[in-house]
C-alpha cells in the first residue's frame, strides 16, 4: 500500500511542513485577503518566516514539485468552494497505481487507492496516520478512509479520485484564502528516542498531542511563554507571524 520510492523522495519533502491557517489571517493583515499565493510565493515565506499555509497551499505545492520531477498527479477534493472544503493530490507510480497524498490532514505518508492492484489490501494499516491505523476501501472512483484510534473509536473520510478541474481547485483555494477560520496549526512529528510519529495540533487555544498510544492533552503556557512561543516552537513558523496572525483571529471573534 506504500507508495514508490520515486513518489516517496518527492513526500519526504514535505516533512517539516506544518498545515496551518496562520498565514491566512498574516496575509489578511497585510490586506492580501482575496489573493491566493503562488507556489513561487510560498516558498519565499517559507524561506523568510518558516510558514506553510492550509490544504489547498499545500496541495499546490506538491504538485508543482511532484510534476518537476515527471510524476503524473492531479487534485482532488470535497466540498469544495464551502467553508468545510478539503483538497488533497493523487499521484500516479509509472504502473498507473494511484496513491492518495494527503498533506492537508498530515498523514505520513501516501498510500494506494486502486483496489485491482496487486498489494491493494482493505486490512487496518499502521504508519501512514500519526495517531491512528487507517483503513481503505475503494471502488476505483471513491475511496473511504477509516481511522481507527488506539482506543477504538473511529471516523471516517471519503474521496472522490476523479480530477478536479485545475481551474476549478484554484477557485476553491482562492475562496478559501478569502475565509477567514478558526487558527489550526497541526504537525506530524517524530520521537527522538522511539522514532514514533506522532500528530501535535493546536485549535482555538488548546494543544494536544495524538499518538499510537492515545490522545494527550498539553498543560496550556505558563511563566514566561505564550502560546505564540509554543506554535513557533512546535510548528517552525516565525514567532512574530504567529502574533499577527492570532492578534487577527482574535479580532474576529475565532480565539
Amino acid at each position: 500500500m506504500k507508495a514508490t520510492e520515486e513518489i516517496l523522495r518527492v513526500w519526504n519533502r514535505f516533512d517539516d511542513f506544518p498545515m496551518e491557517t496562520l498565514t491566512k489571517a498574516w496575509l489578511h493583515a497585510k490586506g492580501d485577503r482575496f489573493k491566493p499565493r503562488s507556489v513561487a510565493l510560498m516558498r519565499e515565506h517559507r524561506k523568510q518566516y518558516g510558514t506553510s499555509g492550509n490544504c489547498f497551499d499545500l496541495a499546490l505545492w506538491l504538485i508543482d514539485e511532484l510534476r518537476s520531477e515527471g510524476i503524473i498527479c492531479y487534485p482532488v477534493g470535497k466540498k469544495l468552494g464551502t467553508e468545510h472544503a478539503h483538497g488533497a493530490v493523487i499521484a500516479m507510480d509509472r504502473e498507473g497505481k494511484r496513491y492518495l497524498c494527503d498533506l492537508g490532514d498530515q498523514w505520513i505518508q501516501p498510500v494506494l487507492v486502486d483496489s485491482g492492484a496487486q498489494n491493494y489490501t482493505e486490512s487496518a494499516l499502521q504508519g501512514f496516520f500519526p495517531g491512528a491505523r487507517i483503513a481503505v476501501s475503494s471502488d476505483g472512483v471513491q475511496a473511504k478512509i477509516r481511522y481507527i484510534r488506539p482506543n477504538g473509536k473511529e471516523s471516517q473520510a471519503a474521496f472522490d479520485l476523479e480530477p478536479v478541474g485545475e481551474a476549478e481547485f484554484r477557485e476553491a483555494a482562492a475562496y478559501s484564502q478569502s475565509v477567514l477560520s478558526r487558527p489550526l496549526v497541526e504537525r506530524r512529528m517524530r520521537i527522538c528516542d522511539s522514532g514514533r510519529i506522532v500528530h501535535w495540533e493546536y485549535d482555538r487555544g488548546r494543544s494536544r498531542i495524538s499518538s499510537d498510544r492515545g490522545l494527550f492533552a498539553e498543560s496550556e503556557p505558563h511563566g514566561e511563554e505564550t502560546w505564540s512561543g509554543r506554535i513557533s516552537r512546535r510548528s517552525g513558523i516565525d514567532e512574530t507571524v504567529v502574533r499577527e496572525a492570532l492578534s487577527v483571529c482574535e479580532a474576529e471573534g475565532w480565539v
